[in-house]
């Protein structure tokens, strides 16, 4: 069994030297000022948000991003959005993306929905998450509603266990798409009405409260709220996407 290290600090400033790191996973961490030298390998695969990425001293992080906005565009409208229409525009085709990819999706059985390809999210838990920021981003934190959090949403892997519990979720459920889908797509008409209500002034609008208790204090303005939710929406479509070829090609296997 791999060793496995979690919310550790035992590695900051380690120089690593002559080592066999083969099939090494770093998954949410920290990776600010990390160097590979002089190493070697038949396939690596490097994937988050990264300031600047530096491949044999050729800096390829605006490559990166231009190619990743050629195939997914809609990136581009939700991390550009900064004028009420521009959000209704980035929502609409957020939504279209969404219906046609769902239909692509239960064109699968139920169980592939629930696999998870190279420990990624499966295809459902993608949703639940979707619920989970939509629910903290709109429902908290701008609409203050009573009850904002759905039981099905599933958080951020930083979130505590505990938060999580506090929050009313239920990280162990198992549900079926449709499950997940009923509250995911009612939020999802809440955030529609939301930018078609959307006005200029709003867009500026301090919130009364922070998406969770986890959450950092400070301001929260309605504005910061749409873009995290819009640019969730699109890099998450992007990783379903990934996952969704996988997975088709396997169901063709079996």
């Amino acid at each position: 069994m791999p060793a496995e290290y979690t919310q550790s600090d035992q590695f900051r400033g380690a120089r690593i030297h002559l080592s066999d790191l083969s099939g090494l996973e770093i998954r949410d961490c920290d990776v600010t000022g990390l160097k590979i030298v002089d190493c070697y390998g038949g396939s690596v695969s490097l994937g988050g948000g990264f300031e600047r990425v530096v491949v044999n001293d050729v800096d390829v992080t605006a490559y990166v991003e231009a190619e990743l906005d050629r195939l997914h565009p809609n990136r581009v409208l939700a991390r550009e959005a900064t004028s009420s229409a521009e959000y209704r525009a980035a929502w609409r085709a957020i939504e279209k993306q969404w219906e046609e990819t769902l239909d692509r999706a239960r064109r699968l059985p139920e169980a592939k929905l629930h696999e998870q390809v190279d420990g990624e999210w499966s295809f459902v838990e993608t949703q639940r998450h979707l619920l989970m920021a939509s629910d903290a981003w709109i429902g908290n934190a701008v609409l203050e509603e009573d009850a904002p959090y759905h039981p099905l949403g599933l958080p951020s892997g930083w979130m505590p266990a505990e938060a999580s519990a506090r929050l009313g979720l239920t990280l162990d459920a198992t549900p079926t798409l449709d499950e997940v889908l009923a509250p995911r797509l009612a939020r999802m008409t809440t955030m529609r009405r939301v930018v078609d209500e959307l006005t200029e002034a709003e867009l500026d609008r301090v919130c009364g409260r922070k998406p969770a208790d986890p959450y950092p204090n400070r301001e929260y303005v309605v504005r910061r709220c749409l873009t995290v939710v819009c640019k969730e929406e699109a890099e998450h479509h992007r990783y379903a996407v990934r996952d969704l070829t996988v997975l088709e090609a396997g169901a063709r296997t079996e």
